[in-house]
């Protein structure tokens, strides 16, 4: 698995949303986090298709990382079973890359 990964969860709301974000950044268990939305979610629950709007947070976080940030937002997150995506970073800046992994590394970061 790549050391770079960006962990995708959805919320209800914008303020929710960026509450994850800010609660993954400052616990040094992402580098950064950004969310964006609305955007309309279409998905089977408790049996029935449901639409609903949702934001969109993406965490840039290090595989080492990605089961204690797990374990925050689920234990964070409003929904009963959130939806949290992680997808390996299989190239980009190198630069930025390194920033990710020094700001997860320690409480200190840079």
């Amino acid at each position: 698995m790549a050391d770079v990964c960006q962990v995708s969860v959805t919320a209800p709301t914008q303020e929710e949303a960026s509450r994850l974000g800010r609660l993954a950044v400052e616990s040094r268990l992402a580098a950064c986090a950004q969310v964006s939305g609305p955007l309309t979610s279409t998905y089977w629950w408790e049996g029935a298709v449901c639409v609903a709007d949702e934001w969109l947070c993406v965490l840039k976080t290090t595989a080492d990382m990605v089961a204690p940030l797990t374990d925050v937002v689920r234990a964070a997150h409003s929904y009963d079973t959130p939806e949290i995506v992680v997808t390996p970073v299989v190239g980009g800046d190198e630069d930025y890359l390194t920033w990710v992994r020094i700001e997860t590394a320690s409480p200190g970061g840079s």
